[in-house]
């Protein structure tokens, strides 16, 4: 049996489960409420305030299918109490962003600013010119607007210029080697 898939979740004070038929989860708690739909043969239930998710059968499939339901259910109920972000980083000289009502302004070294609108339910903030929190409850959404955002300019290899995450690493290649004179 999946390790993950059969830990049960626990259900925090102040949030509400409740599972329809063809296996619609619906979780609600104080910071908004997610909906998701999942596999209709994968068997989701509600017991002593926890959330029990267990397989059909021991197929390749639904096993795979058993640790990725549950999860994606522990995400939800972990969105909607605590809620995720991501952070990202602007680096290079004249490189800033700047938000302008609910649009986020890139300007990294194209001839024009780029626009990006988040989604419903997803918040941009900027700090100081250079650094960008993504924050909401769907942690797939927040990842998604993250990555499209690093994708507008990602780090230079060379330079390192760019927009990265807040604590990655960006390995710098070395530039051109002179050669020697005879």
């Amino acid at each position: 049996m999946s390790r993950i898939g059969r830990k049960p979740i626990p259900i925090p004070p102040g949030v509400e489960v409740k599972i329809e038929e063809g296996n619609k989860v619906t979780v609600r708690g104080p910071k908004g409420e997610l909906v998701q739909t999942f596999h209709p043969e994968m068997k989701i239930e509600v017991k002593d305030g926890q959330v029990v998710v267990s397989r059909p059968s021991d197929e390749k499939f639904f096993k795979a299918l058993h640790g990725l339901t549950r999860t994606l259910i522990a995400n939800m109920i972990t969105g909607v109490t605590q809620g995720y972000q991501k952070e990202l980083e602007i680096v290079g000289i004249g490189y800033r962003a700047q938000k302008v009502g609910n649009k986020l302004i890139l300007q990294v070294g194209f001839t024009h600013p780029v626009e990006v609108t988040p989604p419903p339910g997803i918040n941009i903030a900027v700090e100081g010119g250079t650094k960008i929190i993504v924050s909401g409850i769907d942690k797939q959404k927040v990842g998604q607007v993250a990555a499209d955002i690093r994708a507008v300019c990602p780090p230079n290899p060379y330079t390192g210029k760019g927009i990265r995450y807040k604590d990655e690493q960006v390995r710098l290649k070395p530039g051109k080697k002179a050669v020697g004179a005879k």
